[in-house]
């Protein structure tokens, strides 16, 4: 499960209020509550419907990950809490984005955290598919907000997924896809509110369903940075340059060249 609506962006806010820089550790410790609230709440609704649940946290569910804030990298998923519960006929419900390190830090794991955490679930638990419910009911040729008469795919490959979503396709974060290729776990997205199947994402397709374009993907709101420097200072522009992608989601870097020593 992932954090309700813009909860993750309110604590953002809340900690930003408090520090211009706050720590990462503690930003890991803050944002983890979040998913912790929905599972929560799921939780009891469930048992609202006379069915048993139970919630567990990323290190409640046994996600060890890297000792990195912010950005960690699922490294183990030990199930043995998860099986226990499933074998007692109880709805299991994971919180999303999170784990813990061997030292015993609170991780989160960047962006596309929940669905990447859904598809590690997935491959520790051999399960038969994952299954990523959203606001919207599979994998369209286009945005739909933007282009009316894009139509919702059936199927794609694993490969098409992937170059659809680094190139901006926001259905799917491309860590969730490449753990799904990596342990052939087949994908479905589908919308959470309607009974209407959605998109298979998965290494085989019909011949019929092969095509040469699949999809067109394209990002909106792009800053662009352009950074001109002569060859004395070019060693601190790189830094620079490198210092910027450390905290920010760089999608491309372009060095051109000119005749007259400068570059940008």
């Amino acid at each position: 499960m992932s954090a309700m609506g813009k909860s993750t962006d309110r604590l953002v806010d809340m900690a930003l209020e408090i520090s211009d820089n706050p720590s990462k550790r503690e930003m890991d410790m803050l944002l983890s509550t979040g998913e912790q609230v929905t599972i929560s709440l799921l939780s009891m609704a469930i048992h609202e419907q006379n069915y048993e649940a139970v919630s567990y946290t990323g290190w409640q569910a046994g996600i060890t990950t890297e000792p990195i804030a912010s950005n960690a990298r699922i490294l183990d998923i030990d199930t043995e809490a998860i099986q226990d519960a499933l074998s007692q006929g109880k709805i299991v419900i994971v919180a999303g984005f999170q784990g813990i390190s061997a030292d015993r830090e609170i991780t989160t794991l960047g962006r596309g955290g929940s669905d990447t955490t859904a598809v590690a679930l997935a491959a520790a638990l051999e399960a038969d598919k994952c299954s990523i419910c959203t606001d919207v009911v599979g994998v369209f040729t286009t945005d739909p907000r933007y282009i009316k008469n894009a139509r919702k795919l059936n199927q794609v490959t694993y490969d098409e997924m992937l170059e659809l979503a680094n190139l901006g396709a926001g259905v799917l974060h491309p860590r969730a896809v490449e753990y799904a290729k990596n342990y052939r776990i087949p994908l479905e997205v589908r919308a959470s509110h309607e009974d209407e199947a959605g998109t298979m994402i998965e290494e085989e397709m019909t011949m019929e369903n092969t095509k040469v374009v699949r999809g067109i993907a394209f990002e909106d709101k792009i800053t662009r940075i352009t950074i001109h420097w002569d060859k004395k200072r070019k060693h601190a522009r790189l830094q620079s340059i490198h210092n910027i992608s450390r905290t920010q989601h760089v999608d491309i870097i372009i060095q051109g060249i000119t005749g007259l020593g400068h570059g940008n």
